[in-house]
């Protein structure tokens, strides 16, 4: 029976989804004002994991994901380029769709933007205000955490370090990885100049990036989600205040299970421009390996671990993956035209794998332990109804890692 690590809590717990005919997930997306890399990829890869094995598990799965195509780095980053926000944002969702199908991504059931939840925004902003948990302030709305019993409950935040005068934090995003301790923005009123504004019941402006999840999130599902993923970077700024926001406005809580993916570095250090060592899809196919292999690279190290890439790193998983492709290329030659016969052996590869993915989806264990299988069979021995057994039971495997065939 699967098991995850359940961020609320901090503990591995028995999966059981809100409903029992149908797992509902929304997963953090893109911020779509730059390309995305291969870092963004890898935790996008773990949620397709997640959502393959949960329909290998038997669940049907509904699934959301945002566009975050209206920010402050957008904005600036289209000034920059002298482009329209739309014109930077709508190329760089094209490109990572691509990428998308490149990595045998799934295709979420929903892929809002960001830019169309304006009116979602506004009634949970007007909610908001109505129940004095949010506040105008200088043309800004902002929210009170001070006003939302909890506050940092999914975190662990240390309400006693709240600070005792009023501070407010007017921006999107703010970088390192700590918390803004005051109240953070749900609406950016009008500055004279700014191009990607609307005009709206409450006055002209735009929506703020932590309202944007709450809007999508009320849109497409109207329950307790099952799961709610993202980057563990999302643990600060962020998710606490998806969780407040909602959870003011709703009778019940945002979601049942959180998970979250660690972070992939670069020789042992963050990525980011200035150190000049972001990696792309197509600098690794440039490099000489397939999608499939980039792909396996990324979703092969647990997801709770952080993620080291490194030249070394890459070839060694990558040459265990094509030593594994290697055997299942020698039963599948084996096997011929034969009819599958559901064997021992057929048996005991679906279970070591089923076994180590019930796990917190360990998929480093479940793949060691089919190469283990593979690698030390005799084909000499074996029938080739037996042989069609195992590429069989191997290639329902793939269905959720895709890498195989």
């Amino acid at each position: 029976m699967l098991r995850l690590f359940n961020t609320f809590g901090k503990k591995l717990m028995l999966f059981r989804p809100v409903k029992e005919d149908l797992v509902t997930i929304f997963t953090c997306g893109p911020s779509v004002y730059q390309r995305a890399h291969i870092g963004n990829f890898r935790t996008f890869l773990f949620e397709d994991i997640l959502v393959r094995y949960l329909e290998f598990s038997g669940y049907k799965v509904r699934r959301g994901l945002i566009f975050t195509d209206i920010e402050d780095k957008a904005l600036l980053e289209a000034d920059k380029k002298h482009k329209s926000v739309q014109q930077l944002t709508d190329k760089n969702i094209r490109e990572f769709m691509e990428e998308m199908k490149l990595l045998r991504m799934k295709t979420p059931d929903y892929l809002p933007k960001a830019s169309g939840s304006v009116n979602q925004v506004v009634e949970i902003i007007q909610r908001l205000l109505e129940r004095k948990v949010a506040y105008w302030h200088k043309g800004n709305v902002y929210f009170d955490p001070l006003k939302f019993k909890g506050f940092g409950k999914l975190y662990g935040l240390d309400m006693l370090k709240w600070p005792k005068k009023k501070v407010r934090f007017h921006k999107d995003t703010y970088p390192g990885i700590q918390w803004n301790l005051g109240d953070f923005i749900l609406w950016h009123g009008y500055r004279k100049g700014e191009e990607a504004c609307w005009d709206t019941i409450i006055g002209k402006g735009r929506p703020s990036w932590n309202i944007q999840d709450p809007a999508m999130i009320s849109r497409y599902f109207n329950e307790t989600l099952s799961v709610y993923c993202g980057g563990i970077d999302n643990l600060y700024r962020h998710h606490d205040y998806t969780l407040a926001i909602l959870e003011s406005i709703r009778p019940y809580a945002m979601a049942r299970f959180w998970l979250h993916c660690h972070h992939l570095l670069v020789n042992g250090r963050k990525m980011s421009k200035s150190k000049g060592n972001i990696y792309y899809t197509d600098m690794l196919s440039r490099e000489g390996y397939s999608m499939q292999e980039v792909r396996f690279f990324l979703i092969y190290e647990h997801y709770r671990k952080d993620l080291n890439f490194s030249v070394g790193n890459m070839a060694s998983a990558v040459s265990g993956l094509r030593e594994f492709r290697r055997n299942v290329l020698a039963i599948k030659r084996r096997a011929s035209s034969s009819e599958a016969e559901d064997s021992a052996l057929s048996e005991k590869i679906l279970k070591t794998f089923s076994g180590q993915m019930d796990n917190d989806l360990s998929v480093r264990d479940a793949f060691d332990g089919l190469h283990a299988i593979l690698a030390g069979l005799d084909l000499r021995v074996i029938r080739q109804s037996e042989a069609a057994g195992i590429i069989k039971a191997l290639k329902k495997i793939d269905e959720v890692l895709q890498v195989i065939f």
